[in-house]
Formats: C-alpha cells, structure tokens, sequence
C-alpha cells in the first residue's frame, strides 16, 4: 500500500503536525480598546519560537496589555504613542494618511483595525510611496507596490534581527530543532527520491523513476500537486 502526501496528512489534524503554539508567548496586534492618543510603556523585550523578530511587551495607560513586534532603536522603559498625529518617531503607531512618503513602516493592517498584517519579519520594513485622497501605495519588502486604505495602522522603524540569516546554521541538526520549534518539515525530500511505500511517485521498478507528475481533471484536494492538466496529450501530427 502507498502512502498519503504529505499535504494530506497535515490535513488530517494529527498531533504529529499540529503546531506547539502552547510555546508562544502570544499574538501580535494593537491595543483593541483605541482612545485617541493612546501611549504606553514598553516593560519587556523577549524572544517567541513562533515569532522570528523580538516581541515588545506592551503597557498602556488605560490597562491594556499588548505584544508588538521590536523595532530596532527601542528599549525598556521607552514611551509608544499610538495616534493618527503620533511623531515620526521609530516605536510610534499611527494611520498611513498621516506618515510622510519615504518613512519606513511595518506591521501594516491590511483592513483598519485587524491588527497588522503585512511585513512583520525580522530585518524586514515597507516604505511609503505616494498618498491620495482615497489610497496610500506602500512598497512592501518584496519591492512590489500596494494600495492600501487610508485609515489602515502601521509601525514606524525597521523590524529588529535583521543579521538573523547572517548566521549560517553550519549544521543540519541546528536547521532541523529551528525548524521543529514551529513544526515546519525538514528536510524536504522530493518524492521520486523516496521509497514506494512512502510516497505515489516513489520506488525505481520501472526505467523511468517515479510517476508522470499530470494531475487527472478530478483528482481530489491534496492530490493536485505538479501539473494540473497537460494542454494536450498524445503525438503531434505533421502534415
């Protein structure tokens, strides 16, 4: 008997790829309770297996508590101002219509008030292109140009542990806990290269190794992976 794929099995819900998220230290976003301006007092700084970037315990003045992402420049005992006139000034949160074009932001909403959405790696930052009346374009990391609402909040700065892919990990077993720490699979072996048993596209009985990679037109969900439909089959006539 063969074996399911591994998308497959991560839907299944076994334990085996459920992810520790018991070792988080918790999600990131904005204060929900949003008085106009509203400061608080960053009173830790830690690192979360979940998160790549350092996490920002944060303290408002009405009670609130929050995770934010760490920016770089910022330390125990800083004040953050989050208001639609907050200074331009790195830790500080405010709406896009207010934040001058070629300011570095992250931890942009991608609808006013979800909590942040885009750019929250470490190292990582966008940059504010152009404001409209109706839209602000963004340059996210990936150098692409985005639209985004007015009212959408982000993070003035730079996301800190940028050096974090500097560091070469030397060994495997180094790579694999990293990756164990969020349940992502390594190493990624492909499928013609493993054992019948273990995979559709394993074993080596035949002269060609593995399985023609064309999906059937209703293969189920999972099973659609490589091509999804040759244009046409068959020998092409010459005339």
């Amino acid at each position: 008997m063969g074996k399911n794929l591994v998308q497959q099995a991560r839907g299944k819900g076994s334990p085996t790829y459920k992810s520790p998220s018991f070792r988080f230290h918790g999600s990131v976003s904005y204060a929900k309770k949003q008085t106009n301006p509203l400061e608080g007092t960053i009173v830790e700084l830690s690192l979360c297996p979940g998160h790549s970037a350092p996490l920002a315990k944060v303290i408002y003045d009405n009670g609130e508590e929050t995770l934010l992402i760490a920016c770089e420049g910022i330390r125990i005992g800083d004040r953050i101002n989050m208001a639609e006139n907050a200074e331009i000034k790195a830790g500080n949160i405010s709406t896009l219509k207010n934040i001058p074009e070629g300011t570095l932001i992250y931890n942009l909403e991608s609808s006013p008030g979800d909590g942040g959405k885009f750019c929250r790696a470490s190292g990582t930052f966008a940059k504010v292109v152009a404001r409209l009346s109706d839209r602000v374009i963004i340059q996210l990391p990936s150098k692409k140009e985005r639209e985004f609402t007015p009212e959408c909040r982000a993070t003035i700065g730079i996301i800190s542990g940028g050096g974090r892919k500097e560091k070469p990990f030397v060994k495997a077993g180094n790579h694999y806990h990293r990756m164990r720490a969020k349940n992502k699979l390594y190493p990624h072996v492909c499928g013609t290269s493993q054992n019948a048993v273990d995979h559709p596209f394993g074993g080596s009985r035949s002269s060609r190794k593995g399985r023609p990679s064309t999906v059937p037109r209703f293969a189920p969900p999972g099973r659609k992976v490589g091509l999804l439909r040759a244009s046409r089959t068959g020998r092409r006539k010459r005339n």
